[in-house]
């Protein structure tokens, strides 16, 4: 099926995975909480593409809730890649309160606390 909407990816390049690259962030970079999540950043230098990486805690809920509200941020993150400017890396901590939100709403809040952070540049969005 052929659409006009564009394929955005999120490979493992784009992933942040090492413990010491969430600690570099959490003590360089800059955050921001609001709206059940926190948002930790810093500027990517040489770098054509933001990279993400996701904390969900064990208080958010079982595997199951901790999995879906990880597969939601990764999918918001996915969708504003193109938009993310200056490129970043990005560590997302979901808090408790996003548990029983829908997709659409977690996705939205993702793009709200991103939008507030001065991440995102405008695209017809």
């Amino acid at each position: 099926m052929t659409g006009s909407r564009p394929r955005f990816k999120f490979g493992p390049t784009l992933r942040l995975r090492r413990a010491w690259e969430f600690q570099r962030l959490r003590q360089t970079g800059r955050r921001l909480a609001r709206h059940g999540l926190v948002l930790n950043w810093r500027p990517r230098e040489d770098a054509s593409h933001s990279r993400l990486g996701v904390v969900t805690g064990r208080k958010l809920g079982s595997a199951v809730e901790r999995s879906r509200v990880r597969r939601h941020l990764r999918e918001a993150f996915r969708r504003l890649q193109p938009f993310i400017r200056p490129p970043s890396d990005i560590v997302l901590v979901a808090r408790p309160s996003l548990r029983d939100l829908p997709g659409k709403v977690i996705q939205a809040r993702v793009e709200r606390l991103l939008r507030e952070a001065g991440l995102l540049a405008d695209a017809g969005r």
